[in-house]
């Protein structure tokens, strides 16, 4: 199988006619035509089948564990705050807000706990209530990882492999589980490059659409190519992620870059003059628009609970004497004032949760670590437990990644970056810069404090990187010759495409393999110890 991506029109239509003849000011053959994808029955044989299997991975003890029916872990940040905005969520449309004084400076903007909160109204404080969401938002994050592996590669094999080894992930299905941000933030981090994958095919179709109709008008910076509703989109995903965690910040400068650099390409491909020029006239403003102005648009509207309530916590900062007098604050009205600052204080918190200022955590790790999944983090520990027969049981639960899967990151990087910069497969774009925005910012503040999960935003683009991989593989290599193999297979099966399934067939073990530490099953602890492969492990 070889992945489409720049695959000319068939010979005979009208657009293959078209190519190859120049238009208006511009003496040069039309670049190939882009081609859209069309949807089969194997597209919808495929999502379905992979729906399930998330759907039914993400809500096995969905309600387990729990420390004596309490939130485990970070839950007891995030649940009670959601519950809270339950109780005073006095308007539709506006929801509620972290009222409780004892809560103090709440350090993540509240979109998430305002999502938590939607399945609490529901199910009230228990297991199910605060992890409802997460699950549900966590089988839609499979479903959009296997979504963009079918827009950029343009194959449904492509985009099955991509979503069997998405519910295969042991980071992504933990993160599925548990009142925690994450799954949330991730959600919108991949909605907003499927997005953008859209947008720039459709880019690409209206620009050799005007190259082969001479449309493209008598200006050295080449046409205008109208509004980009797919870009819009992404930046109102972008602005969602930003609502979850600030680090939705490098998402927005790396695909704001993206979009930008892919426009000059564009231009320059279809023989603008100017197309530097050109993309900073004709793209770069709307691009700002929609992917810097419209993701601030949709922050600030995160926050309408906080400026529509009186209890705010420092909603009223300015004249209770909270800031100081000579603050630049005081210029700005009492609302503003107070949210700003309350942002000054959320930044100072994290900017002083360093390891030089003496934070410490036993599960503390460090990017570098996240690339081959060396750290994992416990969540939930319970040992000393009598089993039916001889010895003690333990029930151990952690983010851990599978590693199938995370010991070949930097692998497919690798050979992502080779792909793309070599071959010139531009499948390969898209994945890479969204690992990019996940990781190298935290290389440039490896002093703070940092914990595995933080990887969940970019490993969905590794998902992809190593689907795109698979895909190079299938239907390439010499003709295995076994007869059992041909027969099973139903045809000729090729070297390729066995080192595919066979890895294909080793993620879903390895996710069997270690899911007792993935779902909190008791098990002995001589099973235990033979699953904990590194010292960095435990």
């Amino acid at each position: 199988m070889t992945i489409a991506t720049d695959s000319s029109q068939p010979a005979g239509t009208p657009q293959a006619k078209l190519a190859g003849k120049p238009r208006g000011k511009h003496a040069f053959a039309a670049p190939a035509a882009p081609t859209s994808y069309a949807w089969g029955k194997a597209d919808w044989v495929s999502t379905g089948v992979i729906a399930v299997l998330a759907f039914i991975t993400r809500f096995i003890r969905l309600s387990a564990p729990v420390s004596q029916g309490t939130p485990v872990f970070d839950e007891k940040h995030y649940v009670p705050q959601a519950f809270d905005m339950v109780r005073s969520w006095d308007n539709l449309f506006i929801g509620g807000i972290e009222s409780n004084p004892g809560y103090g400076l709440v350090v993540h903007p509240p979109l998430a706990k305002q999502i938590i909160a939607v399945s609490e109204s529901v199910f009230g404080y228990s297991p199910l209530g605060w992890r409802l969401m997460a699950a549900l938002f966590g089988v839609g994050t499979v479903l959009l990882t296997m979504a963009l592996a079918r827009r950029v590669a343009g194959s449904w094999q492509v985009a099955t492999m991509a979503g069997l080894i998405a519910v295969c992930d042991g980071v992504l299905l933990v993160s599925s589980k548990f009142g925690m941000l994450d799954i949330f933030q991730v959600f919108f981090i991949v909605a907003a490059a499927w997005a953008l994958a859209h947008d720039h095919n459709q880019m690409r179709l209206r620009l050799h659409t005007a190259f082969i109709t001479g449309n493209m008008g008598s200006s050295d910076f080449g046409p205008r190519l109208g509004f980009r509703w797919w870009r819009f989109t992404a930046g109102v995903f972008l602005g969602l992620a930003l609502g979850v965690k600030w680090s939705g910040l490098y998402y927005i400068m790396f695909f704001g870059l993206l979009s930008v650099f892919s426009d000059l390409a564009l231009r320059r491909r279809y023989h603008v003059r100017r197309y530097v020029l050109g993309t900073l006239i004709r793209d770069t403003p709307a691009a700002l628009a929609s992917l810097v102005l419209v993701p601030l648009a949709i922050y600030v509207w995160t926050w309408r609970a906080w400026f529509a309530s009186e209890t705010s916590v420092f909603r009223h900062a300015k004249v209770d004497g909270t800031i100081a007098e000579d603050s630049p604050l005081q210029a700005l009205p009492d609302a503003l004032a107070g949210w700003f600052y309350y942002h000054s204080s959320v930044l100072e918190f994290h900017a002083s949760l360093t390891t030089s200022s003496g934070h410490s955590h036993p599960w503390d790790s460090k990017p570098w670590a996240w690339l081959v999944a060396a750290r994992p983090i416990l969540y939930y520990s319970s040992t000393d437990l009598q089993c039916s027969g001889a010895g003690t049981c333990r029930k151990m639960l952690y983010l851990f990644g599978t590693p199938a899967i995370w010991w070949l990151v930097i692998p497919a990087v690798l050979w992502g970056l080779w792909s793309l910069l070599v071959r010139r497969n531009r499948a390969f774009l898209i994945p890479l810069v969204g690992f990019a925005a996940g990781f190298l910012p935290w290389l440039a503040a490896f002093d703070r404090q940092m914990y595995f999960f933080y990887a969940t935003a970019f490993i969905p683009f590794v998902i992809v990187l190593i689907s795109l991989a698979l895909g190079q593989m299938i239907g390439h290599g010499k003709k295995i010759s076994w007869d059992w193999l041909t027969s099973l297979a139903g045809g000729e099966i090729r070297t390729g495409t066995f080192v595919a399934i066979c890895y294909l067939c080793l993620v879903v073990t390895m996710f069997i393999y270690f899911s007792p530490i993935l779902y909190g099953f008791m098990i002995p602890d001589k099973w235990y110890e033979s699953m904990m492969w590194l010292n960095s492990w435990t």
